[in-house]
């Protein structure tokens, strides 16, 4: 990879992670499915008041994507600590924090795009309005990335631990919280018919935030586990 410039490393890392996800199609079905099936069983278990679906409907989309996104972090990096490739990585001449990019956005389109594809139709189900559907695609195009670039943070200390899965949820899952909040709380406001600008321009300054220093966090915590 040495040979390699910089950005023909990062497209050949991200085709690679691309491969491989597609050819485990079945398991990266998980999160998308569990995000259809949360959302659409909601509305089974509190009536079919549509006023009252309509009231809880975008912090339900924002729970499951959330959940969602948490199912498919342990999967960024697990392989590549299993088979040794990781430690290539760190032993590459680009920076490490580049080549985490690549990873952080083949998982992204792998597992937070298709939730973005799909979320419109959920709207639709849980009687969201036009307005706040169209901030609901604002509101997951800003703050899906910003699940994936904290929670390979996460991962990036949890990678060398067997059963990491339960310190992976208590060490990201705060870190959500944020997100989860001012992408609800938008949808919420566009509902009511009031510009969510304000809810927007937070999310875009975490997502700005994530991008500047989640790469250089997960490299480091990456060679924490690995030292």
């Amino acid at each position: 990879m040495s040979t390699l410039s910089l950005s023909s490393a990062f497209v050949l890392l991200l085709r690679r992670d691309l491969v491989l996800a597609y050819r485990r199609r079945a398991e990266l079905m998980n999160p998308l499915l569990f995000f259809v099936l949360v959302t659409s069983l909601f509305p089974l278990g509190i009536g079919n008041d549509p006023k009252l679906i309509q009231a809880v409907g975008s912090g339900v989309i924002w729970v499951a994507a959330l959940l969602a996104a948490l199912l498919s972090l342990d999967s960024m990096f697990r392989s590549d600590f299993d088979d040794g490739s990781l430690e290539q990585f760190m032993l590459s001449a680009h920076p490490v924090s580049i080549l985490v990019l690549a990873k952080v956005l083949a998982h992204w389109l792998v597992t937070g795009l298709p939730l973005l594809l799909v979320a419109p139709l959920l709207g639709v189900l849980l009687a969201l309005p036009g307005d706040a559907i169209g901030v609901l695609m604002l509101t997951l195009i800003l703050g899906t990335p910003v699940l994936s670039l904290i929670g390979a943070v996460g991962v990036a200390l949890t990678v060398g631990l067997r059963r990491g899965g339960v310190i992976l949820s208590l060490l990201v899952l705060p870190l959500y919280v944020p997100v989860l909040i001012f992408g609800a709380d938008a949808m919420e406001t566009a509902a009511a018919g009031i510009p969510a600008t304000a809810q927007l321009s937070f999310l875009g300054a975490l997502l700005a935030l994530s991008l500047a220093l989640a790469p250089m966090a997960t490299a480091a915590s990456l060679r924490v586990s690995l030292s």
